[in-house]
């Protein structure tokens, strides 16, 4: 798009329009879920997961075992939330140690300091520690970041939504760690509860002050393992989709915030076949106002 792109008034692309604001402003409502209102559901999911049957396993089994009845019917999605959101009462959170990834959000005992040839990031987290509700896409708030490079030495952070593939891009004057985890932390404040989960990011050292943004945001980072961005595969293509309003070679020091969140607005408001032709935006929208 090029320096061409106009300004919209500065404003985040994920508040951009009218319509976008009241889906935020709904999703702020409280809503009883699924299993709150189920008692004879919930119990048959609670017992499942003593079992350590996985929220796909229960979800599937209602199926097959109750065909003609829809009351208790429940997907894997709503599990999860009631789990890891809504756990307030509806399913006993001594339930999650039943799941196949046990840690919930805390720091591994395994933590360790990851090298590469450039320097170390101390106490990074690896990928392999992240809760299971991040690997199964279902439920929002977890992100994955990088940075996009351009000419003379210009980059911008790129992140992206699992659950929505929703995008956002973050002006930075700088690769330097503390430049980035300030930018970066701004703007993640911006979100709502619900949308601050987890970031899984490379090995790279603009994130070595990774327990700065933790402290900023209650958001924990995952790290990758060595030569392995197929573990970033959303932020991989999200960032080659890009690649069509910055070419390689492109100086990305010359776009404003603005653009840079006009440009996330235009790929936002993309279909994807991934999502069955939804947008992001209205995925992400969706799925806030049905989980809070």
């Amino acid at each position: 798009m090029g320096r061409e792109i106009s300004r919209h008034g500065g404003r985040p692309a994920y508040r951009a329009h009218d319509a976008d604001d009241h889906a935020w402003d709904s999703a702020l409502r409280p809503k009883r879920c699924l299993l709150a209102l189920n008692r004879k559901l919930r119990n048959m999911v609670a017992s499942k997961l003593l079992l350590d049957w996985s929220p796909k396993q229960i979800s599937g089994w209602l199926k097959t075992q109750y065909p003609g009845d829809e009351s208790l019917r429940v997907s894997h999605e709503t599990i999860y939330r009631s789990l890891f959101i809504q756990a307030r009462g509806v399913l006993k959170k001594e339930l999650l140690g039943h799941l196949r990834t046990k840690r919930r959000m805390r720091r591994s005992q395994h933590s360790r300091i990851f090298k590469d040839s450039r320097g170390q990031i101390p106490n990074a987290i690896s990928i392999r520690e992240r809760p299971a509700e991040v690997a199964d896409r279902a439920v929002p708030g977890h992100w994955e970041g990088d940075l996009l490079s351009g000419s003379r030495n210009s980059h911008i952070v790129t992140l992206v939504e699992r659950h929505s593939r929703f995008a956002m891009l973050i002006k930075v004057p700088s690769k330097d760690t503390a430049v980035v985890v300030t930018a970066l932390s701004r703007h993640i404040r911006k979100l709502p509860a619900t949308l601050r989960r987890s970031l899984t990011w490379d090995r790279g050292l603009e994130m070595a002050r990774h327990q700065d943004f933790t402290v900023a945001t209650d958001v924990q980072v995952y790290f990758c393992d060595p030569q392995s961005p197929w573990q970033r595969g959303t932020n991989e293509n999200t960032n080659l989709l890009l690649r069509q309003y910055f070419p390689r070679g492109t100086d990305l020091s010359v776009y404003s915030q603005a653009q840079l969140d006009r440009v996330a607005l235009r790929l936002n408001q993309r279909p994807r076949q991934t999502l069955g032709f939804q947008t992001p935006a209205s995925k992400l929208h969706a799925s806030v106002a049905s989980t809070v």
